[in-house]
């Protein structure tokens, strides 16, 4: 059927919409491009036989094209809903992405990524006073500077903003501020503990 692989690229993400990003599927778009140059190519062919006056064939040829434009439209529809969801990831985990997340993305996603992580990281810097404004920090209002966090893994020494080293043990609590943190709180390693 026409343009049936372009229609399951867009089901395919559609099915992964609880935020995991399944892996680029490269042969089912080799497939569609492969089969928009074969109906490009067969109107290409028929196009004179239509203007010499063969209208019956008009209709196949608008046919093709629309299959083309579908095939199109599903192609831009599959590329921009995953760099959305990359976009989003990049708030979720920092300028890390996690290795099974980055496993799935194509080399020129992961360029995107690295590109659109350069651009936000300018534009922060380029906000506010003493090197700039963190956007990513607080993605819901804090209730407050402190927070009791768990650590889940050994993760090492983290170096606090007023210099002070804190050793970062599997199930060690410690007392500290939200703004520092955040990041390793959406990454996994630290737990909030509500208290």
């Amino acid at each position: 059927m026409l343009a049936e692989k372009a229609l399951d690229l867009v089901r395919e993400l559609q099915r992964s919409l609880d935020g995991t990003l399944p892996p680029y599927n490269e042969d089912k778009i080799r497939q569609v491009l492969e089969e928009m140059q074969t109906l490009f190519d067969q109107n290409k062919d028929k196009a004179h036989f239509a203007a010499e006056g063969q209208t019956h064939l008009l209709s196949a040829i608008q046919l093709r094209h629309a299959a083309i434009r579908r095939n199109k439209r599903c192609l831009l529809a599959y590329l921009y809903n995953r760099l959305e969801q990359i976009k989003k990831m990049r708030w979720e985990f920092s300028s890390v992405l996690p290795s099974d997340v980055k496993y799935n993305l194509c080399e020129q996603e992961v360029q995107w990524f690295n590109q659109y992580n350069r651009l936000l990281a300018n534009y922060m810097r380029s906000l506010g006073e003493n090197g700039g404004l963190d956007l990513t920090q607080d993605m819901k209002p804090p209730k407050a500077l402190y927070v009791l966090v768990r650590c889940l893994v050994d993760h090492g020494e983290f170096e606090t903003q007023d210099g002070t080293t804190i050793l970062l043990k599997k199930n060690s609590q410690h007392y500290l501020m939200r703004a520092e943190c955040e990041h390793l709180i959406r990454q996994g390693i630290l737990e909030h503990i509500v208290q």
